[in-house]
């Protein structure tokens, strides 16, 4: 198994080289050179699999036996995930009106991200440890992604964490969760502007490749292939525990929908990727008021809006879904010379129209940006590789209120992006369908009492207001690219000379 770029000019790179890279070097984003197919008769034989054991399962096909040996992957997958707060660290839920939700968020920060997050930073971990070696992770975050890839790696030997997130676009248990950390290895940067603002200057330290190759510089941003790798096992889970594939025979299987909130489009990478390999998905990807994801489905229109709009669902208030490359390279039949001009145009204007060739072909939405309009000849005429709908705050409301009522069960506001295009487009009988819950509603308390509901937050979200908090800031007007610049060559010379980092820097 070997890695390539979307953009056609990297190519036979280990999953190794991979793990610890960010953007390849032309740019682009890495994939398998080859996608494995799955037989009906293995998806049969892994359906009473444990979640854990079909995350081993999907990595031993992307992970060589030469570079972590099956043994030693069983157990770091093992590791990974006992410290999550529910046996099998996802929960599948089954509510009422055929309402599925599978539930991501058991980990030590409430959000999705802590699975695949938790698996990187021990494959990471495994290597620094065998090479002696360090490295220095850099991650802009939306919300999650940060307080996730801390608490992955805090403590660890030979990593550090830098972590931008966008000052007063987060809910404070999502700062807090960042802020709050005080081992030596973390540093986080507060910056006055979106998330979107925050990957320009990380693009550029990454294309940096003298100082990629002098620090370690890496991504645990969905930008590193081995986050969307685990990823993949949630849409082969949810395909095991609803499609009733055990009553079939032969090489007829039944399809499962699966509805899945989006900003930066890794989880629905994630789902096309497993879609490729033979799984029978019907994929729905749900957008807020930040609707580009939406928009490209419909109509073609890659194009960033003229800010970032700040919705309730804060976590994809994203107007750059930067995973989007990763399904266009897909989709184009691995064309890394269409992604190349398509990605560097969309990056020089912000603008893109999807070639009408490859959106006829791939691209079909039955939805309209405010509201969803179905009938049962839509559902399932129109679903070809991926559909889309946008929700507004309060629809997000909307769809939190009702199911309390139906369930008493409290959704966060991103699920409820999924739960609203359920109740907006009723499953069939014959029907199965999914919907991604990415983080616990504890973690958006101000939403929660926006809709009228009430929570009991768990003791580790309120603690958080009794500790010590620390982060530096960045202002609009300075030179963000220079900062993290320096902070990165100020770790790495601490690093060398043995001393701790914070008492250097003093």
């Amino acid at each position: 198994m070997r890695y390539c770029s979307t953009r056609g000019g990297v190519h036979g790179w280990t999953f190794r080289d991979v793990l610890f890279s960010g953007y390849a070097p032309d740019g682009g984003m890495f994939m398998p050179e080859m996608i494995p197919s799955l037989a009906p008769a293995t998806l049969r034989s892994w359906s009473s699999l444990s979640y854990q054991q079909l995350v081993c399962e999907v990595c031993s096909l992307f992970i060589p036996e030469q570079l972590i040996p099956k043994h030693d992957l069983e157990a770091l997958i093992s590791s990974s995930l006992s410290r999550f707060s529910v046996p099998d660290a996802v929960r599948m839920v089954r509510l009422k009106g055929s309402l599925s939700i599978l539930e991501l968020f058991h980990g030590e920060t409430l959000a999705f991200k802590d699975l695949a997050m938790m698996c990187t930073a021990r494959f990471l971990e495994y290597f620094l440890h065998k090479e002696n070696t360090r490295a220095i992770i850099l991650v802009g975050t939306s919300g999650d992604t940060g307080s996730s890839a801390i608490s992955s790696v805090c403590g660890l030997n030979g990593l550090d964490v830098v972590v931008v997130f966008p000052s007063g676009r987060i809910t404070t248990v999502q700062e807090r969760q960042m802020t709050t950390h005080m081992e030596d290895n973390v540093h986080v940067f507060a910056a006055d502007g979106s998330s979107d603002d925050i990957d320009v200057p990380l693009r550029k330290l990454f294309a940096d490749l003298d100082l990629v190759k002098r620090y370690g510089l890496m991504s645990l941003n969905s930008v590193n292939w081995s986050r969307i790798l685990v990823q993949l096992a949630h849409f082969l889970y949810a395909y095991l525990q609803l499609s009733d594939i055990k009553k079939t025979e032969g090489d007829c299987l039944p399809d499962l929908e699966v509805v899945v909130p989006t900003g930066g489009a890794g989880n629905i990478t994630a789902g096309c990727i497993m879609k490729q390999m033979g799984i029978p998905l019907r994929l729905v990807a749900m957008v807020n008021s930040n609707d580009i994801v939406h928009r490209t489905v419909q109509s073609g229109d890659f194009s960033m809006a003229g800010s970032v709009q700040q919705t309730m669902a804060p976590a994809i208030d994203i107007q750059d879904p930067y995973n989007m490359e990763r399904i266009f390279w897909l989709l184009s039949g691995k064309d890394g010379a269409l992604i190349k001009d398509m990605m560097e145009q969309f990056q020089r204007t912000h603008r893109l129209s999807v070639p009408e060739t490859l959106h006829r072909k791939y691209w079909i939405s039955y939805t309209k940006q405010k509201k969803i309009t179905c009938t049962p000849d839509t559902t399932v005429r129109l679903c070809s590789v991926l559909s889309s709908g946008s929700v507004t705050d309060e629809g997000i409301m909307e769809a939190m209120v009702r199911c309390w009522e139906e369930n008493q069960y409290l959704v966060c506001p991103h699920t409820a992006v999924a739960v609203w295009y359920h109740y907006h487009c009723p499953v069939l009988p014959e029907q199965k369908r999914c919907c991604i819950a990415t983080a616990s509603p504890a973690k958006f308390q101000g939403v929660v009492e926006k809709a009228g509901l009430t929570l009991d937050l768990p003791e580790a979200v309120r603690v958080l207001e009794t500790k010590e908090a620390r982060c530096k800031d960045l202002g609009r007007r300075e030179n963000w690219e220079a900062a993290l610049r320096e902070h990165i060559e100020a770790i790495g010379a601490a690093r060398q000379c043995g001393e701790p980092f914070y008492a250097s820097a003093n």
